[in-house]
């Protein structure tokens, strides 16, 4: 099972955050904000989520 990622890209501030927690290196800022390169990695541990202050990850199960 995967899952699905999405970043609302007019929310992302691109402070970065969900780059240092995520333990499988799933995301990298690209112009300034979050992307998502490597989806198949993502484990569902929502880390991402929990330290995106400005609530624009969205992970849902695929």
């Amino acid at each position: 099972m995967g899952y699905v990622i999405t970043i609302d890209t007019d929310k992302c501030t691109g402070d970065g955050e969900c780059v240092d927690v995520c333990p499988v290196e799933v995301y990298e800022l690209q112009d300034g904000k979050a992307v998502a390169i490597n989806e198949d990695e993502c484990l569902g541990c929502e880390s991402c989520i929990e330290v995106c202050e400005s609530d624009a990850i969205v992970i849902e199960e695929n």
